[in-house]
């Protein structure tokens, strides 16, 4: 009979903390080895974590919505289904006859349960003003570094009351002080939030009209939300469009399709796009770049980011090294990372070192869009339908016809401070020339 604990694991290396998003199971229910036991959410992955051993849950130690540093135990598992049950308080007295050696301790006997409910709500918490209980979601604003909480105690300072720019709205040491430094001057409080905090987002509030249906965002959706705006107001956006004729491409696909599905991966369009450019991103390394304050860094690696479409929101799960690997390899990166973000099996490591970013929004129909940079990337490339469509053809003796070709936009935004069109066009050049003469040893 042993007990077993259960840990918040470290989902990457520079993830310090995760907050424990739902759990899976309640105390007393019956766990496989490796059977997903609870979710986490870090600032950079959602997961379902498995049980580190079969056995019962025996005791809930981190509430949902709780955040914890990585290495805190969150739970313990019993190995035998029965140390789950609650021991009588006193055994009954031996009556065998015969003496015997004195048994080793039991091991701690768990609190009665009868039947130990699942919690319904976060342990109580009380603010830094000694307010009333908090929510798992205002237990996430208010989290924060013991640094920062000793700063506010300070000068008097409500955490609570200062925007965040930490994760899920966490206040920062910046944030702090910046707030801390504009108090003297700051206007009387406004009903509509103000940002304070160096990349802090304030979304304004709107009154909802009856009848209305209001819906707090996810977490993912505040992430992608907050991290929109902040683009926006950081990078000069600007856009270039670029029609490619895909027909070489679709004939290519055509012929290989099977053969790669006997292989098991899907051969899509995207997949030759992605090749494509990561064939020529080391070309132009302007274009795989970033920029950090009044220098631009231009990255050693080439690691391709696909945007993937999921129904709780949007999350770009990364190719590593992409100009090194073949078309089969970048396709069956794609498969694999859009089917694990699907089923929430991403680690944070899968989601982070991106230098270069693909969306893919004419999947759902759309002609052209205009994506917004992945910062602190300065470029992402916009992929529209791919669909037949008349085009003028010139040929050989330059005479002029109309003929059926599949046909695609792309859209490339990019930042104007360090990308000037130029180099964001020849880029796109070189991209358009390599698919509409796709070598076909190269399938």
């Amino acid at each position: 009979m042993a007990r077993v604990d259960v840990l918040m694991p470290q989902m990457g290396e520079s993830i310090a903390e995760g907050t424990l998003s739902k759990w899976l199971k309640k105390v007393g229910d019956p766990v496989k080895r490796d059977e997903p036991l609870f979710e986490i959410s870090t600032d950079k992955v959602d997961a379902e974590i498995p049980a580190p051993s079969a056995g019962v849950l025996a005791e809930i130690k981190v509430q949902e919505g709780q955040t914890v540093p990585v290495q805190t135990v969150v739970g313990v598992l019993e190995t035998e289904a029965g140390a789950a049950v609650p021991a009588p308080a006193k055994p009954e007295p031996s009556k065998a006859a015969a003496p015997a050696p004195a048994p080793a301790p039991p091991p701690p006997a768990l609190k009665p349960q009868s039947p130990a409910p699942r919690p319904e709500a976060p342990a109580p918490v009380r603010s830094g003003d000694g307010g009333g209980v908090q929510t798992a979601e205002q237990r996430l604003r208010t989290k924060s570094t013991p640094l920062v909480r000793k700063i506010a105690a300070e000068h008097s300072v409500d955490i609570s009351r200062i925007p965040g720019s930490g994760y899920a709205g966490r206040v920062t040491k910046q944030d702090i002080l910046g707030y801390i430094e504009r108090a003297p001057t700051s206007p009387a409080p406004s009903p509509r939030p103000q940002p304070q905090g160096p990349g802090a987002v304030a979304h304004p509030a709107v009154e909802a009209w009856p009848g209305d249906r209001v819906e707090p965002w996810s977490r993912i959706r505040k992430i992608t939300a907050d991290h929109m705006v902040t683009s926006k107001r950081v990078s000069a956006h600007v856009a270039s469009f670029f029609e490619v004729d895909f027909t070489r491409v679709a004939q290519l696909r055509a012929a290989a399709k099977q053969s790669y599905v006997d292989r098991g991966v899907n051969l899509t369009f995207l997949a030759f796009i992605a090749k494509a450019c990561a064939e020529h991103l080391r070309k132009h390394p302007v274009v795989n770049a970033a920029v950090s304050g009044d220098s631009t860094i231009y990255r050693a690696e080439v690691n391709v980011g696909i945007a993937v479409a999921l129904d709780w929101g949007l999350i770009v799960p990364v190719i590593k090294h992409a100009d090194e690997l073949s078309l089969i390899g970048i396709a069956r990166a794609i498969n694999d990372l859009g089917e694990r973000a699907r089923t929430k099996k991403l680690l944070p490591d899968d989601i982070q070192r991106g230098t270069f970013t693909i969306t893919n929004p004419g999947g759902f129909g759309p002609f052209a869009g205009i994506p917004i940079i992945n910062q602190p990337q300065v470029a992402i490339l916009g992929v529209g339908a791919i669909e037949k469509r008349p085009r003028v053809v010139t040929a050989a003796d330059g005479t002029d016809s109309i003929a059926i070709r599949t046909m695609g936009m792309l859209t490339m935004s990019y930042d104007h401070r360090v990308v000037d069109g130029a180099d964001a066009d020849k880029f796109l050049a070189d991209v358009k020339q390599l698919l509409q003469e796709f070598p076909e040893g190269a399938v």
